[in-house]
């Protein structure tokens, strides 16, 4: 089976299953992994930033070799197996399904009126603070989280498959999973998670042009704001924190004619955020069904785009 075959057939199958918490996961195992080397790099290297990039590069390595030995380990028994092993290692890089699962939950405690529900539900998937959150800006957090992680859930390992089969997307799932756990700007790790951040940035930066851009056509494919999505995706894509999530969070923000951004709360702190597209229509849960359904369109397109490159340069 061809590579693009593989990962057709893994993007169906999260599109299908999702993620169930009873088969097992890389970034659960890289989680594990990571909390295991952390405290041993610390001990055996003084210097933080040193013992952050030999703790990444260990992790890293580890779960890129292990997802190698799996595949051709497979293949070397059989073809049919290490296609097989291709499709499953793929399949679980991806996190479609699961991110529209989530914020479904958050738009049914929404629409039933349980705002206290739908907080419960959204801290679920965010960092920020939920407890006094309206229905507005839960559903602004909700679809914000949604444009965010099509990147690095869902497109971002895609591209690294298409690139490296398997085993680049694991090893892209291993940086994210990193820079998730030690990616920080606090004092235990802004120097041990440099390296860690610097190269989910830099994992990440491909991806994101190419994320927003798609999203903006998904618009266009779902009678959205398609013009408008292009339109904010060039005016407000870098004025995100972030060098990368900017990207596919205004195109959504454009797409939606919502306006992201603002005041958000970590630990009881304000964090300020610029804003991300125009207010012309109040966020609430039916901006997260459409959220959902760009996400979905945006992963078919972006999938198809690889493939027929695949299929051009073969």
């Amino acid at each position: 089976m061809r590579l693009e075959y593989q990962i057709a057939a893994a993007v169906l199958l999260d599109f299908v299953l999702g993620d169930p918490r009873w088969l097992p996961h890389p970034a659960r195992a890289i989680g594990r992994l990571a909390a295991w080397a952390e405290p041993r790099a610390r001990r055996f290297i003084p210097r933080a930033r040193i013992a952050g990039a030999a703790a990444w590069l260990f992790v890293a390595g580890l779960a890129s070799a292990a997802a190698w030995g799996l595949w051709t380990g497979a293949a070397r028994l059989h073809p049919a197996l290490g296609d097989i092993a291709g499709v499953w290692i793929i399949y679980t890089t991806l996190a479609a399904r699961d991110l529209a699962r989530h914020g479904s939950a958050v738009r049914a405690a929404l629409v039933a009126g349980d705002i206290p529900e739908a907080r419960r539900k959204l801290a679920m998937i965010v960092g920020r603070d939920t407890d006094a959150l309206d229905e507005s800006e839960i559903a602004r957090a909700t679809v914000e989280t949604v444009a965010e992680s099509a990147l690095d859930g869902v497109t971002a390992p895609l591209f690294f498959a298409f690139l490296f089969g398997p085993v680049g997307a694991v090893a892209y799932r291993a940086v994210n999973t990193l820079d998730s756990m030690w990616g920080h700007k606090n004092e235990r790790y802004l120097a041990f998670g440099w390296a860690a951040a610097r190269s989910d940035d830099a994992a990440n930066w491909i991806p994101a042009r190419l994320t927003g851009p798609c999203m903006a056509l998904a618009a266009w494919c779902l009678r959205l704001s398609g013009g408008n999505a292009w339109r904010i995706l060039l005016r407000d894509a870098r004025k995100h924190p972030s060098f990368n999530s900017g990207f596919p969070e205004a195109a959504m923000a454009g797409a939606l004619r919502v306006r992201m951004g603002g005041t958000n709360y970590y630990g009881g702190e304000p964090e300020e955020r610029p804003h991300i597209g125009d207010p012309i229509s109040v966020l609430d849960a039916r901006h997260i069904a459409l959220a959902n359904r760009l996400m979905f369109t945006t992963v078919l397109l972006f999938t198809a785009a690889g493939f027929a490159i695949m299929r051009t340069c073969s």
